[in-house]
Formats: C-alpha cells, structure tokens, sequence
C-alpha cells in the first residue's frame, strides 16, 4: 500500500474510535454514559469561551429520558451541583446537564446573575446593549441540542432548575429568551429577582430592559410551569453576598422574603393582564441557603 494510503486509512481508523466524530443516528448508542463531562465550544458566538459541562445518564435511560439542567451559585462549583443529583437520577430516571460557568469568562454578576445583556447591568443603557447571541444565557438551549445528540434524545424541552445565583440566571433565561426550549422551571433561593413589572428599571424590573414587553410576552412567562422555592431559615438579612441595594431591600430584607415578594408580585401582575398563572411558591421547612437539600426536592417535584 502507498504511504499516502496508509495515513488515510490510519486517519478513518482513528475518527472511527472518537466518540466525538461518531455520527449520529436514531438508533446509535450513547455517546455519553455515566457520571464525567465534556467541553462544548459549539455556539459560534462564545466559542472562545469554551465550557465545562458537568454530566450524569442513569444507567437505564431511553429516547425519552428527561434532560434537567442545573444552573450553580456564586460558588461555580457545576461538579458538585452535579454530584448533588446524582442519586436522584439514578432512582427517578433523568439525565443532569450541569454548565459550568467560570469567573474567568462570565466575571462576576453582569456576566453571570445578569446575562451578559449589558455591559453594566445596574446600569442599563441601549449603548451598551449587547447582541442577544452574546448573551450567556444564549448557550443554553445550544447544549441541549447537543446533549440530545450526545444521549440519542428525542424530548424537545428540558427541565431547569437553578439555585441563588443560579436561580437569577434562571429566571432571567425564561423572562428574556421567551422563545427558550424550557418546560418545567424551579427557581431556587435567588438572592434578588428581576419583578415582571414595566414601571421598575431593568435589572429589578422591565424598564429599559433589553426590548419593549408586550402582554404577549408576560402571558409566555405566567404560562409557564415554575416552581419557587425557599428554605424557611433561609432568612438571614446579613447572608454573604446578600444584595443590599435600595431596590433589591424593596423586594424583602432576605432570600425568604424576596421569594415570596417575587411570586406574589408577579401572581398580581397576571390578574391585572388577566394572564393565566401556572406557577407555584413552596416553602422548604427547615432548611436555609443548602443547594444540596433544595436538589433533592427539585426532584420529587419534577420526577416524583
């Protein structure tokens, strides 16, 4: 055989035995299993950014296994978000998605808690508007997708589920990506929330937030199917990393409070637009700021 020969067919042999090149069919095996991660760089607009995804497939899993996501704290600790739902995955059978994202490509709060949908958050301005594709939470139903090729899946949605700093993202995902692929959502102990309410400024209300929003787009909200939780002790107003601001001490003096503030503001604000409201607000007796605990009871609400 020519020498140029060989090295193709050394190269096929080799693109053969990587998972990552193996294409994919509806009846192909997974190309993930078990507890590990990955690293996804295939969003085009952040693909310098490139991410941890932190995974676990039970071990018995089909085409329609369901795909929760988890969105980690302040802490960027997306392994052990991860291994808090393992068990759970394995007895109630779905597959965790767990994005890490680092300080080192989302620094602190505006790239993070608030999106990336400005430069300055706190301090909005159509200038310094960022394109929707480089908002972080733009990558999200991009990993699904991947994911689901990832695991040979058919579901079309994925569950979410996002804890303080996590729980922020989260909710901000499905107020400003209304057309994002999430079905059930559980917000989990934000620090502080940004309220559906047009007359307040963007990040603790909808004035001059990223577009102008119609009823339309508040019903896609209220329509959804999100839960809030909240540990009951999780009501110390000097908790680290607590925001302090005018605005965020109007939605409550902690995590507890603003939970409830946040629910309930928005309940009122579906009556008035006479939106139907597919929420729910569940307090954890007990319990304080522990994403290990509110885990486990994201799943039996989910799964269970």
């Amino acid at each position: 055989m020519k020498p140029f020969k060989i090295i193709i067919v050394f190269t096929l042999f080799i693109l053969s035995c990587d998972k990552n090149n193996a294409p994919i069919t509806s009846d192909s095996d997974p190309l993930i299993t078990g507890t590990s991660s990955f690293v996804f760089d295939s969003y085009l607009p952040l693909a310098d950014k490139p991410m941890n995804v932190f995974y676990h497939v039970p071990e018995n899993i089909n085409t329609q296994t369901p795909i929760l996501f988890v969105l980690h704290g302040s802490g960027r600790n997306a392994a052990q978000y991860r291994d808090a739902f393992v068990t759970k995955s394995e007895q109630l059978g779905f597959i965790v998605v767990v994005p890490e994202f680092n300080d080192i490509d989302f620094p602190g709060g505006d790239a993070y808690n608030l999106a990336n949908i400005f430069d300055d958050g706190d301090n909005p301005s159509e200038s310094t508007l960022n394109e929707e594709s480089d908002w972080t939470i733009s990558v999200l139903d991009p990993i699904f997708d991947y994911v689901r090729d990832l695991t040979d899946n058919e579901t079309s949605r994925y569950d979410l589920f996002g804890h303080s700093a996590g729980s922020q993202v989260a909710h901000r995902f499905i107020l400003f990506k209304p057309t994002n692929k999430t079905n059930k959502v559980i917000l989990s102990a934000a620090g502080w929330y940004t309220v559906p309410n047009i007359s307040i400024d963007f990040p603790y209300g909808l004035n001059k937030g990223p577009f102008i929003y119609s009823n339309n787009i508040l019903e896609e909200f209220f329509f959804k199917n999100i839960y809030v939780i909240v540990g009951t002790e999780d009501n110390d107003p000097n908790a680290p990393s607590l925001r302090h601001t005018d605005e965020a001490e109007l939605q409550g003096a902690h995590r507890l409070a603003r939970a409830e503030h946040f629910f309930n503001e928005s309940q009122n604000i579906a009556s008035e637009i006479n939106s139907p409201f597919n929420w729910q607000f569940q307090t954890v007796p007990n319990v304080g700021h522990q994403y290990s605990i509110m885990a486990g009871v994201a799943c039996e609400l989910l799964y269970n």
